[in-house]
């Protein structure tokens, strides 16, 4: 094992280039032989997927609870912990997709190369869909970013989106840079930096920015640029790159429908930035394209047992921030494209915040497919963590899981039908800190976090009881007499403190989701945090829903009664009573009554 420094390692990540895992153009069959390469991307081949699996978080790093998330012709949500676990769908080959959405955030998508009865796993941050200014669509205007980013639309540009009529009013401007030096960018980019050029055939990119833009109306109506006008974006280059930034590269957008970038206008490099012109909004990406090789390999413990959700990462022998990086599936597999014709090195890790690399290899690519077939993790860096989950009666727990915390990534492993479960992984170091956390989906009870050193070889836990702790979450409440439940497992919740708020408020939220992932129901309330504690009162400061379409106010101060507040990860709850009086003329009263339950994210 070879020491890095942390900076080191975070520079091996900052430039994003042709090195992309889950992409390729020559393929490997699922027996391993070579299928002959072809000019144009195949689209329409479809397999079926054994699981696609992974975590979400938000910009913070916190887990993201409720989220939809389409793979293929399946979805599901995710739960507390932000997994999700689709299993047996049928997908695209060449550009299977993974598409999380959530309410406020861009769609975070992911795009891999499938291959039947596989298994892919993802960790995936979404981007904050957030006003930075706006315009009146009459007279057009310019909306700057502090980063150095713009977009500059002319008179009369905008039309409302599906009709193409004309807009005449107020233009939100919702937009964010990606850097392409973001030490998170293989998690917040959409996409695997494959694209489609003018001539379909599908290339690698090497990213140099990329900018998620959505317009709104005053209505929150979605509106996009007039076909026969154009805006102008600018985006920054960041310094480390900038020297190796060209005078001009093609721009490229990003179709969610299939997956894939598409090459469409150019920018021009001027000062520290690239400008061109856009013709319509979704996220656009300064890119140059490679052409690659299909690379695989699987990564196995010294007992040939398959190490699951290792990070792998693949770069240029001379250019070590001229990296990519993938996670290997449930199986050690980790597939994709790589430089054709090159010297390169592969480095495994256990996972993104380690500085140790546990493995190293160097291999040379040729114009042809490529496979190393199992890579060994040395004994000294293999860990087996086992345990067992129960019931609160003592019995072992048959429907159910275990998160594991490890130096600031999840981990998941399912629950034995004995009740045992297994992670088999790689360590940073020679002990490290881990927190297990079993869950009873059953009975929905979970057990007490767990925190405990492991070390490499075998790591007995012992006996994890998930009893005593509701993993329920619900926000119900009655208006005038009329009940209205946000209380199913695939519903979202939230929970958050404003520290700039005079005094500081607790903000609780509920969303009741339909199956194409819109808002059916939703809540929002918050209240007093100073002096919070199981017992208190709480003044409450406000209460929004979806069924007061009305400005109202407080008749009488309403307290929060807290009845549950447990630690963060653990959760919160309470109730309250009282009565809220509409806007002059109508003065209509409404009457309120509320109990919840989230889990604690602060």
């Amino acid at each position: 094992m070879l020491l890095k420094s942390l900076s080191k390692y975070l520079a091996a990540i900052i430039f994003c280039s042709g090195i992309l895992f889950v992409g390729c153009q020559k393929e490997l069959s699922g027996d391993g032989s070579i299928i002959a390469p072809v000019l144009q991307a195949d689209l329409v081949t479809k397999v079926t997927i054994k699981t696609v699996s992974g975590f979400v978080t938000n910009e913070n790093n916190i887990a993201v609870n409720g989220a939809i998330v389409v793979v293929g012709n399946a979805s599901t949500t995710t739960d507390k912990f932000g997994y999700f676990e689709v299993a047996n769908s049928l997908v695209v080959q060449n550009a299977a997709t993974v598409k999380v959405s959530k309410p406020g955030y861009f769609n975070g998508i992911k795009t891999f190369i499938a291959a039947e009865g596989k298994s892919a796993f993802f960790r995936i941050k979404l981007i904050p869909k957030t006003v930075v200014g706006n315009f009146s669509s009459t007279a057009g205007g310019t909306v700057s970013l502090t980063n150095g980013m713009s977009l500059a639309f002319g008179a009369s540009a905008v039309v409302i989106a599906g009709t193409n009529t004309a807009y005449s009013g107020t233009v939100n401007v919702a937009a964010y840079w990606i850097s392409p030096t973001a030490t998170d960018l293989q998690s917040i980019m959409p996409g695997d930096l494959r694209g489609l050029d003018t001539a379909t055939i599908l290339r690698t990119l090497t990213t140099y920015g990329m900018a998620a833009v959505e317009i709104t109306g005053a209505a929150g109506q979605l509106l996009q640029i007039d076909s026969n006008k154009a805006a102008t974006l600018t985006i920054p280059i960041p310094s480390a790159i900038i020297a190796n930034a060209p005078a001009s590269l093609p721009l490229w957008y990003f179709d969610e429908n299939i997956g894939l970038w598409k090459q469409q206008g150019s920018a021009v490099k001027t000062g520290n930035t690239y400008v061109g012109d856009v013709k319509h909004f979704s996220f656009w990406n300064c890119d140059v394209p490679n052409n690659y090789v299909q690379f695989n390999c699987t990564i196995v413990d010294p007992s040939n047992r398959p190490v699951k959700s290792a990070l792998v990462k693949i770069y240029v022998a001379t250019q070590p921030s001229n990296a990519r990086y993938a996670y290997t599936d449930s199986s050690g597999y980790v597939s994709g494209a790589v430089p054709d014709n090159a010297s390169l090195v592969m480095e495994v890790y256990s996972e993104p915040a380690c500085i140790n690399f546990v493995v190293s290899r160097n291999f040379t690519t040729t114009s042809v497919n490529i496979s190393l077939g199992n890579i060994v993790i040395p004994i000294a860096n293999a860990a087996l963590i086992t345990g067992t989950v129960n019931k609160c009666t003592g019995s072992p727990v048959t429907n159910g899981y275990v998160i594991m915390t490890k130096n600031y990534s999840n981990f998941y492993a399912p629950i034995n039908s004995d009740g045992t479960f297994t992670f088999n992984t790689t360590l940073c170091d020679v002990t490290v800190p881990i927190t297990l956390t079993g869950v009873d989906v059953g009975t929905l009870q979970q057990s007490n976090p767990l925190a405990i050193t492991v070390g490499t070889g075998n790591n007995n836990v012992g006996v994890l009881t998930a009893c005593g702790t509701s993993i329920t979450q619900f926000v119900n409440y009655t208006i005038n007499g009329t009940s209205y439940a946000i209380d199913g497992l695939t519903d979202e919740y939230g929970q958050s403190i404003n520290p700039q708020s005079s005094p500081f408020s607790m903000y609780i939220s509920g969303t009741q989701l339909t199956g194409s992932g819109t808002s059916a129901n939703s809540a929002y309330f918050n209240f007093n945090e100073p002096g919070i504690a199981v017992g208190s009162s709480q003044l409450l400061n406000s209460f929004y829903t979806r069924q007061i379409n009305d400005s109202t106010s407080f008749t009488a101060p309403i307290n929060v009664q807290v009845t549950e507040y447990g630690a963060i990860g653990q959760y919160i709850a309470g109730n309250f009573t009282g009565s809220f009086i509409g806007s002059a003329p109508t003065n209509t009263v409404y009457n309120i009554s509320c109990i919840f339950r989230v889990k604690r994210r602060q």
